[in-house]
């Protein structure tokens, strides 16, 4: 059943895909949490707002594009599956959400190995 949080993210790839991931930060609450398995944990908007800036920068320089596969939700949790595609090869991954009031509360990312 769809719902708030499933909306939230279904924007939030929206956003992505649109490759400017500074302007994902104001879908953050402000205590967010944010925990990704290769730059490690960021807590509250303005740490966040930090890492999305710095990854327009690093998936850049990485040639690296994001395709939401798979989305679920309802009102206060969600999860996706995506795929990553560098210069390296592709990954899959998975993300779980949480979300209050329209805005991200805790984000974490898994990765599986490199296909390939």
């Amino acid at each position: 059943m769809a719902g708030d949080a499933y909306d939230t993210i279904k924007r939030f790839w929206e956003i992505q895909d649109e490759g400017d991931y500074a302007a994902l930060a104001p879908l953050f609450a402000d205590d967010a949490r944010l925990v990704d398995p290769v730059y490690g944990t960021f807590v509250g908007g303005e740490a966040i707002a930090g890492f999305m800036q710095m990854m327009n920068t690093e998936m850049k320089k990485a040639g690296a594009s994001f395709r939401l596969v798979e989305l679920s939700g309802d009102d206060e949790t969600a999860w996706a599956r995506w795929a990553a595609t560098t210069s390296k090869g592709e990954r899959e991954g998975v993300g779980i959400y949480r979300v209050s009031n329209g805005r991200l509360t805790y984000y974490h990312d898994y990765m599986n190995e490199m296909a390939g």
